[in-house]
């Protein structure tokens, strides 16, 4: 453990090297300003693993503090290594064109710390803002006229931890109440931290309100954190946690099934956690519609194969910001929207809140009003 964190650390100072190395000798500015630049990057340095490592603080409010700091750097430095990287290309289509003066060099060194700082306010601002209502309509074969229009608040990857605290929840908690669905389905990563620390905070959920009650699904932050004492807990609050299992609803006389699975992950954590799509549709009857709730989007093919209609998921933060919208296709089949998997859909939230570094850029946060409509 201690050997990796050193190689992280280690690979983490290359990496600013390099943007310093890269920026500061070409920057048109006093000599003075570039000592400023390569101070706040060494202090960069330290605070990213500091603000990773926070929770190991056990005094408060330093540990979020520290938290905050570390998290807000790493936004930043996330933002200086991909437009110098893009600086890198924009001077290399000179030189095959015909080469570049001091001007672009200059001009350009300039332009990256300038645009990172713009990069990151905005996904500052759309980090911290309550996240809008996107209403989405599934068509569905076959629907019966007493399920026309059924709604799903569905609200995922909130992510309560070191900067993300009750008024940001109550806030979210406020807008699912007011859209007044049918029911209220939470799909994972809730928390990053212990149920000692963050119950205060996780508290606003037990005001969730909905016709058929709220329903919950773990993620594989809740295994980070103990899943065990975050279930017990999410049922003290009132939801129903499904482990691999169904409930059956009766809307205006007509059945509805809606089931959960655990994490694609939680074997790893707990054997008998295991993610199972099947597992979860056990003695069930015959009933026009069903829908499961599963956090990550690779349930999906074990989901279809079930025979499920709809898939609600999270996880993915549709990104949350460059340059992790590349990646995200490297583990997951679908990244945000609405999907089509043979005679399933499967729709994934970009999440209501976000993780790391306080940061979306290009991935707005969302409440999804999902809607149940004939095909």
């Amino acid at each position: 453990m201690r050997l990796r964190t050193f190689t992280v650390v280690g690979l983490l100072a290359l990496l600013h090297i390099y943007i310093g190395a890269r920026l500061l000798p070409a920057m048109p500015v006093p000599i003075l300003l570039k000592a400023v630049g390569a101070a706040l990057l060494a202090a960069s340095v330290l605070l990213i693993p500091a603000g990773l490592l926070s929770h190991a603080i056990r005094r408060q409010p330093l540990a979020d503090r520290v938290a905050w700091a570390g998290l807000f750097a790493l936004g930043v430095f996330s933002s200086l290594l991909v437009l110098t990287l893009l600086r890198e290309l924009v001077l290399l289509g000179a030189v095959l064109v015909g080469g570049y003066g001091n001007a672009l060099l200059a001009r350009s060194a300039l332009a990256v710390p300038v645009l990172a700082a713009v990069v990151t306010l905005v996904g500052f601002i759309n980090a911290r803002r309550l996240a809008r209502v996107v209403d989405v309509d599934i068509p569905i074969d076959g629907l019966p006229q007493q399920l026309h229009g059924f709604t799903i608040a569905q609200i995922s990857d909130i992510h309560v931890g070191p900067t993300i605290k009750r008024g940001y929840l109550d806030k979210i908690v406020d807008r699912v109440n007011a859209l007044e669905a049918d029911l209220v389905a939470v799909t994972g990563d809730l928390v990053d931290g212990s149920v000692r620390h963050l119950a205060p905070h996780t508290a606003p959920l037990a005001r969730l309100q909905a016709r058929h009650g709220a329903y919950f699904v773990t993620g594989n932050h809740e295994y980070y954190s103990n899943a065990h004492d975050w279930i017990a807990e999410v049922s003290r609050l009132g939801l129903k946690v499904l482990m691999n299992e169904h409930v059956v609803l009766s809307h205006r006389g007509e059945a509805l099934l809606v089931a959960g699975v655990t994490d694609f992950t939680a074997h790893h954590f707990d054997p008998a956690h295991k993610s199972d799509p099947h597992a979860a549709l056990a003695g069930a009857p015959q009933v026009a519609v069903k829908v499961l709730l599963a956090h990550q989007p690779r349930s999906a093919p074990a989901a279809a194969d079930a025979g499920f209609d709809l898939q609600l998921s999270g996880h993915t933060h549709g990104g949350q910001f460059l340059p992790w919208n590349f990646f995200v296709p490297m583990q997951q089949p679908y990244i945000a929207g609405l999907n089509r998997l043979r005679q399933m859909w499967v729709y994934t939230s970009r999440g209501t809140g976000y993780w790391g570094p306080p940061k979306r850029f290009g991935a707005p946060s969302e409440i999804t009003r999902v809607r149940l409509v004939p095909a």
